[in-house]
Protein backbone atom coordinates (compact mmCIF):
# COMPACT_ATOMS: atom_id res chain seq x y z
CA UNK A 1 0.00 0.00 0.00
CA UNK A 2 1.14 3.22 -0.87
CA UNK A 3 1.85 5.48 2.23
CA UNK A 4 2.64 8.97 2.81
CA UNK A 5 3.63 10.28 5.84
CA UNK A 6 3.94 14.05 7.17
CA UNK A 7 5.54 14.58 10.28
CA UNK A 8 2.94 17.70 11.10
CA UNK A 9 5.72 20.84 10.11
CA UNK A 10 8.61 19.08 10.93
CA UNK A 11 9.41 16.75 7.75
CA UNK A 12 8.37 14.02 5.49
CA UNK A 13 8.89 10.35 4.69
CA UNK A 14 7.81 8.19 1.76
CA UNK A 15 7.62 4.81 2.11
CA UNK A 16 9.95 2.80 -0.48
CA UNK A 17 7.47 0.35 -2.88
CA UNK A 18 8.65 -1.94 -5.59
CA UNK A 19 7.03 -1.88 -8.92
CA UNK A 20 2.99 -1.89 -8.21
CA UNK A 21 0.01 -2.67 -11.10
CA UNK A 22 2.85 -3.05 -13.70
CA UNK A 23 4.16 0.40 -12.61
CA UNK A 24 7.62 1.51 -11.47
CA UNK A 25 7.65 3.74 -8.99
CA UNK A 26 10.33 6.96 -8.88
CA UNK A 27 10.96 9.55 -5.55
CA UNK A 28 13.58 12.17 -5.10
CA UNK A 29 14.00 15.01 -3.15
CA UNK A 30 15.32 18.32 -3.04
CA UNK A 31 15.94 21.37 -0.98
CA UNK A 32 14.60 24.32 -2.32
CA UNK A 33 12.59 27.64 -0.28
CA UNK A 34 14.15 26.46 3.04
CA UNK A 35 12.45 23.08 3.24
CA UNK A 36 12.57 19.72 1.44
CA UNK A 37 10.46 19.45 -1.57
CA UNK A 38 9.38 15.23 -2.21
CA UNK A 39 8.00 13.62 -4.74
CA UNK A 40 6.85 10.46 -5.95
CA UNK A 41 5.65 9.12 -9.21
CA UNK A 42 4.68 5.64 -11.29
CA UNK A 43 5.06 5.01 -14.64
CA UNK A 44 5.88 2.85 -17.40
CA UNK A 45 10.16 3.76 -17.11
CA UNK A 46 12.56 4.56 -14.28
CA UNK A 47 14.18 7.22 -17.52
CA UNK A 48 11.21 9.60 -18.11
CA UNK A 49 10.39 9.69 -14.70
CA UNK A 50 13.07 11.14 -12.98
CA UNK A 51 13.00 13.38 -15.72
CA UNK A 52 9.84 14.23 -15.27
CA UNK A 53 10.47 15.04 -11.68
CA UNK A 54 14.30 16.97 -12.15
CA UNK A 55 11.99 19.17 -14.21
CA UNK A 56 9.15 19.20 -11.27
CA UNK A 57 12.02 20.91 -8.66
CA UNK A 58 13.43 22.93 -11.28
CA UNK A 59 9.75 24.79 -11.82
CA UNK A 60 10.01 24.77 -7.74
CA UNK A 61 13.48 26.29 -7.82
CA UNK A 62 12.18 29.07 -10.84
CA UNK A 63 9.02 30.24 -8.26
CA UNK A 64 11.99 30.73 -5.25
CA UNK A 65 13.76 32.84 -7.41
CA UNK A 66 10.95 34.64 -8.50
CA UNK A 67 9.15 35.10 -4.74
CA UNK A 68 12.08 34.51 -2.25
CA UNK A 69 12.57 37.89 0.28
CA UNK A 70 16.06 36.67 1.39
CA UNK A 71 17.08 36.62 -1.81
CA UNK A 72 17.83 40.44 -2.87
CA UNK A 73 17.83 39.95 -6.37
CA UNK A 74 14.94 38.21 -6.70
CA UNK A 75 11.80 40.35 -8.21
CA UNK A 76 9.87 40.16 -4.50
CA UNK A 77 13.09 41.66 -3.14
CA UNK A 78 13.49 44.27 -5.84
CA UNK A 79 9.56 45.17 -4.66
CA UNK A 80 10.01 45.59 -1.41
CA UNK A 81 13.11 47.93 -1.96
CA UNK A 82 10.93 50.14 -4.17
CA UNK A 83 7.58 50.48 -3.91
CA UNK A 84 7.13 52.43 -0.79
CA UNK A 85 9.00 55.47 -2.96
CA UNK A 86 7.57 55.17 -6.07
CA UNK A 87 5.04 52.31 -7.89
CA UNK A 88 6.80 49.65 -9.42
CA UNK A 89 6.26 47.23 -12.75
CA UNK A 90 5.96 43.60 -12.14
CA UNK A 91 6.19 40.85 -13.90
CA UNK A 92 2.82 38.80 -14.87
CA UNK A 93 2.85 35.60 -12.77
CA UNK A 94 4.16 37.63 -9.50
CA UNK A 95 1.74 40.59 -10.02
CA UNK A 96 -0.85 38.03 -10.30
CA UNK A 97 -0.51 36.39 -7.48
CA UNK A 98 0.22 38.89 -5.05
CA UNK A 99 -3.60 39.65 -6.57
CA UNK A 100 -4.98 36.36 -5.14
CA UNK A 101 -2.77 37.04 -1.97
CA UNK A 102 -5.28 40.16 -1.74
CA UNK A 103 -7.80 38.35 -2.53
CA UNK A 104 -7.88 35.89 0.21
CA UNK A 105 -7.20 38.76 2.45
CA UNK A 106 -10.00 40.55 2.08
CA UNK A 107 -12.10 37.39 2.17
CA UNK A 108 -10.54 36.45 5.31
CA UNK A 109 -11.55 40.00 6.75
CA UNK A 110 -7.30 40.57 7.32
CA UNK A 111 -6.43 36.94 9.32
CA UNK A 112 -4.28 35.97 6.14
CA UNK A 113 -2.11 39.01 5.04
CA UNK A 114 1.14 38.76 2.99
CA UNK A 115 2.63 42.18 5.00
CA UNK A 116 2.59 40.52 8.22
CA UNK A 117 6.39 40.70 7.66
CA UNK A 118 7.19 43.31 10.42
CA UNK A 119 5.11 41.84 13.18
CA UNK A 120 7.65 38.39 12.96
CA UNK A 121 10.58 40.48 13.09
CA UNK A 122 9.81 42.53 16.01
CA UNK A 123 8.21 39.46 17.81
CA UNK A 124 11.67 37.94 17.22
CA UNK A 125 10.21 34.85 14.50
CA UNK A 126 12.03 36.20 11.86
CA UNK A 127 15.03 34.40 12.27
CA UNK A 128 15.12 33.39 15.77
CA UNK A 129 12.70 31.10 18.56
CA UNK A 130 11.04 34.47 19.24
CA UNK A 131 10.96 37.37 22.36
CA UNK A 132 8.58 39.77 23.47
CA UNK A 133 8.33 43.05 21.53
CA UNK A 134 8.88 46.35 23.71
CA UNK A 135 5.52 48.18 23.12
CA UNK A 136 6.75 50.93 21.12
CA UNK A 137 8.74 48.35 18.79
CA UNK A 138 5.87 46.47 18.41
CA UNK A 139 3.37 49.50 17.41
CA UNK A 140 5.59 50.72 15.16
CA UNK A 141 5.72 47.21 13.19
CA UNK A 142 1.54 47.07 13.27
CA UNK A 143 1.24 50.42 11.39
CA UNK A 144 3.51 48.88 8.58
CA UNK A 145 1.12 46.03 8.51
CA UNK A 146 -2.16 45.44 6.56
CA UNK A 147 -3.32 44.44 3.28
CA UNK A 148 -4.89 48.01 2.42
CA UNK A 149 -1.19 49.10 2.13
CA UNK A 150 -0.41 47.63 -1.08
CA UNK A 151 -2.01 49.63 -3.75
CA UNK A 152 -2.32 47.51 -7.13
CA UNK A 153 -2.68 48.93 -10.36
CA UNK A 154 -4.27 46.31 -13.29
CA UNK A 155 -3.12 48.63 -16.11
CA UNK A 156 -0.35 49.17 -15.37
CA UNK A 157 0.50 46.09 -13.53
CA UNK A 158 2.54 47.95 -10.58
CA UNK A 159 2.55 48.02 -7.40
CA UNK A 160 2.81 50.63 -4.37
CA UNK A 161 3.03 50.61 -0.79
CA UNK A 162 1.22 53.45 0.63
CA UNK A 163 3.55 53.73 3.81
CA UNK A 164 7.49 53.39 4.78
CA UNK A 165 8.29 50.02 6.22
CA UNK A 166 5.36 48.03 4.44
CA UNK A 167 6.86 45.21 2.95
CA UNK A 168 5.58 41.97 1.49
CA UNK A 169 6.49 38.24 2.49
CA UNK A 170 5.18 35.04 0.02
CA UNK A 171 6.57 32.36 2.23
CA UNK A 172 3.32 31.35 3.86
CA UNK A 173 1.88 30.55 0.57
CA UNK A 174 4.64 30.49 -2.22
CA UNK A 175 5.75 27.11 -0.93
CA UNK A 176 2.08 25.80 -1.67
CA UNK A 177 1.76 27.72 -5.13
CA UNK A 178 5.32 25.72 -6.02
CA UNK A 179 3.34 22.13 -5.44
CA UNK A 180 1.02 23.60 -7.62
CA UNK A 181 3.30 24.75 -10.21
CA UNK A 182 5.00 21.53 -9.85
CA UNK A 183 1.90 19.24 -10.37
CA UNK A 184 1.84 21.07 -13.55
CA UNK A 185 4.96 19.81 -15.07
CA UNK A 186 4.12 16.55 -14.11
CA UNK A 187 0.88 16.37 -15.88
CA UNK A 188 2.77 17.87 -18.74
CA UNK A 189 5.13 15.23 -19.02
CA UNK A 190 2.29 12.26 -19.30
CA UNK A 191 2.45 11.58 -15.26
CA UNK A 192 -0.96 10.99 -14.29
CA UNK A 193 -0.05 9.60 -10.32
CA UNK A 194 2.16 11.27 -7.94
CA UNK A 195 2.17 12.65 -4.54
CA UNK A 196 4.17 16.19 -4.03
CA UNK A 197 5.37 17.99 -0.52
CA UNK A 198 6.95 20.88 0.54
CA UNK A 199 8.58 20.06 3.59
CA UNK A 200 5.51 17.84 5.08
CA UNK A 201 3.53 21.25 5.59
CA UNK A 202 1.59 21.28 2.16
CA UNK A 203 1.12 18.47 -0.27
CA UNK A 204 -1.03 17.60 -3.50
CA UNK A 205 -2.11 14.01 -4.32
CA UNK A 206 -2.43 13.36 -8.38
CA UNK A 207 -4.37 10.87 -9.31
CA UNK A 208 -3.71 7.55 -7.28
CA UNK A 209 -1.22 4.55 -6.71
CA UNK A 210 -2.24 1.81 -8.43
CA UNK A 211 -4.85 -0.33 -7.49
CA UNK A 212 -5.46 2.46 -5.07
CA UNK A 213 -8.53 4.82 -4.41
CA UNK A 214 -6.19 7.57 -3.64
CA UNK A 215 -2.99 8.36 -1.67
CA UNK A 216 -3.15 7.48 1.90
CA UNK A 217 -2.00 10.55 4.46
CA UNK A 218 -1.35 10.41 7.91
CA UNK A 219 -0.97 13.83 10.17
CA UNK A 220 0.77 13.15 13.74
CA UNK A 221 -0.53 14.34 16.93
CA UNK A 222 0.68 18.13 17.54
CA UNK A 223 1.06 16.89 20.88
CA UNK A 224 2.75 13.69 21.04
CA UNK A 225 4.31 12.85 18.00
CA UNK A 226 4.48 9.39 18.42
CA UNK A 227 0.69 9.29 17.79
CA UNK A 228 -1.00 9.52 14.22
CA UNK A 229 -4.10 11.54 14.82
CA UNK A 230 -5.59 11.57 11.95
CA UNK A 231 -5.59 9.25 8.35
CA UNK A 232 -6.85 10.73 5.46
CA UNK A 233 -6.87 9.08 1.91
CA UNK A 234 -6.60 11.90 -1.15
CA UNK A 235 -7.08 12.02 -4.61
CA UNK A 236 -6.15 15.21 -6.71
CA UNK A 237 -6.88 17.15 -3.49
CA UNK A 238 -4.06 19.10 -1.27
CA UNK A 239 -3.61 19.31 2.14
CA UNK A 240 -2.18 21.92 4.20
CA UNK A 241 -1.13 22.06 8.22
CA UNK A 242 -0.66 25.03 9.75
CA UNK A 243 0.93 24.59 13.74
CA UNK A 244 1.85 27.18 16.55
CA UNK A 245 3.86 24.28 18.18
CA UNK A 246 6.56 24.44 15.48
CA UNK A 247 8.03 27.57 16.79
CA UNK A 248 7.12 29.34 19.92
CA UNK A 249 8.57 30.99 23.27
CA UNK A 250 7.27 31.15 26.87
CA UNK A 251 7.34 34.40 28.90
CA UNK A 252 6.20 34.28 32.40
CA UNK A 253 4.00 31.49 31.85
CA UNK A 254 2.48 32.31 28.74
CA UNK A 255 2.95 30.55 25.43
CA UNK A 256 3.52 32.96 22.01
CA UNK A 257 3.68 30.76 19.06
CA UNK A 258 4.81 32.27 15.53
CA UNK A 259 1.54 32.02 14.27
CA UNK A 260 0.39 35.79 13.73
CA UNK A 261 -3.12 37.75 13.72
CA UNK A 262 -2.27 40.62 11.78
CA UNK A 263 -5.20 42.61 12.85
CA UNK A 264 -4.18 42.57 16.70
CA UNK A 265 -0.08 42.25 16.23
CA UNK A 266 -0.21 39.51 18.41
CA UNK A 267 0.05 35.59 18.40
CA UNK A 268 -2.53 33.76 18.13
CA UNK A 269 -3.67 31.60 21.45
CA UNK A 270 -5.73 28.61 22.09
CA UNK A 271 -4.90 26.09 18.93
CA UNK A 272 -2.31 23.95 18.63
CA UNK A 273 -2.64 23.50 14.64
CA UNK A 274 -5.17 23.20 11.76
CA UNK A 275 -5.31 20.60 8.75
CA UNK A 276 -7.39 21.72 5.72
CA UNK A 277 -7.82 19.48 2.72
CA UNK A 278 -8.67 22.05 -0.12
CA UNK A 279 -8.66 22.40 -4.05
CA UNK A 280 -5.40 23.29 -4.33
CA UNK A 281 -1.60 23.79 -2.37
CA UNK A 282 -2.12 27.82 -2.49
CA UNK A 283 -5.68 27.59 -1.22
CA UNK A 284 -4.30 25.27 1.59
CA UNK A 285 -1.26 27.40 2.66
CA UNK A 286 -3.67 30.40 3.02
CA UNK A 287 -6.81 28.84 4.47
CA UNK A 288 -5.02 27.13 7.22
CA UNK A 289 -3.61 30.50 8.46
CA UNK A 290 -6.99 32.00 7.85
CA UNK A 291 -9.21 28.96 10.13
CA UNK A 292 -5.89 29.14 12.38
CA UNK A 293 -6.48 33.40 13.02
CA UNK A 294 -10.47 33.14 13.03
CA UNK A 295 -10.69 30.53 15.17
CA UNK A 296 -13.47 27.84 15.35
CA UNK A 297 -16.90 29.64 15.07
CA UNK A 298 -16.02 32.17 12.05
CA UNK A 299 -14.55 29.04 10.22
CA UNK A 300 -17.71 26.93 10.96
CA UNK A 301 -19.87 29.99 9.64
CA UNK A 302 -17.40 31.20 6.83
CA UNK A 303 -15.81 28.13 4.86
CA UNK A 304 -18.13 27.90 2.09
CA UNK A 305 -16.41 30.87 1.02
CA UNK A 306 -13.43 29.23 -0.03
CA UNK A 307 -12.41 26.17 -1.83
CA UNK A 308 -12.30 23.77 1.11
CA UNK A 309 -13.38 20.21 1.37
CA UNK A 310 -12.19 19.14 5.37
CA UNK A 311 -10.95 21.19 8.60
CA UNK A 312 -8.85 19.69 11.06
CA UNK A 313 -8.21 21.83 14.30
CA UNK A 314 -6.13 20.71 17.00
CA UNK A 315 -6.60 22.05 20.36
CA UNK A 316 -4.85 21.93 23.50
CA UNK A 317 -5.73 19.72 26.08
CA UNK A 318 -4.71 19.48 30.08
CA UNK A 319 -1.69 17.15 30.86
CA UNK A 320 -0.32 18.25 27.26
CA UNK A 321 -2.46 16.31 25.26
CA UNK A 322 -4.51 17.78 22.20
CA UNK A 323 -8.50 17.39 21.32
CA UNK A 324 -9.16 16.84 17.38
CA UNK A 325 -11.94 18.27 15.71
CA UNK A 326 -12.49 17.03 12.32
CA UNK A 327 -15.00 18.76 9.81
CA UNK A 328 -15.72 16.73 6.35
CA UNK A 329 -18.58 16.59 3.92
CA UNK A 330 -21.85 16.95 5.12
CA UNK A 331 -20.91 18.44 8.68
CA UNK A 332 -19.25 21.45 7.05
CA UNK A 333 -22.80 21.86 5.97
CA UNK A 334 -24.93 21.35 8.42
Amino acid sequence: MARFLIILLAGVSIAKSPQAGGLVRYEDSRVSMACTYAIAVYGDDVQPLREAVNAAFDEVDRIDRLMSHYKPDSPLSRLNRTAARQPVKVEPELFDFIVECLRYSAASEGAFDITVGPLMKAWGFFAGEGRLPAPDELAAAHRAVGHQHVILNADERTIHFDRAGVELDLGGIAKGYAVDRAAVVLKQRGIASALISAGGSTIYAMGAPPDQDGWEVEIQDPADHAKIAATLRLKNRALSVSGGYEKFFEHQGVRYSHVMDPRSGRPVEGILGVAVVSESGLAGDALDNVFYVQGMEWSRRSWQKFPVFEIIFFLPEGGGSSKMIRWSGDSLRR
